[in-house]
């Protein structure tokens, strides 16, 4: 079980990060890149609670899953800003490809705290507790 939520999560993962992006280059065409990002990461966020509730957990969205998602990427927008600011501010690489390269880091603390709200009975040692 844990193992197709792992993998579910990440093909999600992947379709969510390429909405964002989408989103991101639409909205850097007429906002400044951080406030492109915010816009772009709110949105993805919508569709990533419908797909990892349908998908991965298959369960049931409610509104109170729904509420306490935004949790679920509470680390994820802070790594991810705070990337995309020393990537293109610090390290003047450039803003296209910024939030790709800072969302990698997030990715195994937003599976944890998503499959925490979205399964609140299930224990929060992931790989140890269940097998396959």
């Amino acid at each position: 079980m844990i193992a197709r939520q792992i993998v579910t999560f990440a093909v999600v993962g992947v379709l969510n990060t390429a909405v964002y992006y989408g989103l991101y280059l639409l909205f850097l065409a007429w906002l400044p890149y951080l406030a492109a990002h915010v816009l772009a990461f709110a949105l993805s966020m919508v569709g990533s609670f419908f797909l990892n509730a349908r998908f991965t957990y298959r369960i049931r969205p409610t509104w109170r899953k729904f509420l306490l998602f935004p949790l679920t990427n509470a680390a994820n927008f802070v790594i991810t800003t705070v990337g995309v600011y020393v990537i293109v501010d610090v390290l003047h690489a450039g803003s296209r490809f910024a939030p790709l390269i800072a969302s990698a880091a997030a990715i195994p603390i937003t599976f944890v705290v998503s499959r925490w709200i979205m399964l609140p009975g299930a224990s929060p040692r992931v790989a140890a507790d269940e097998g396959p």
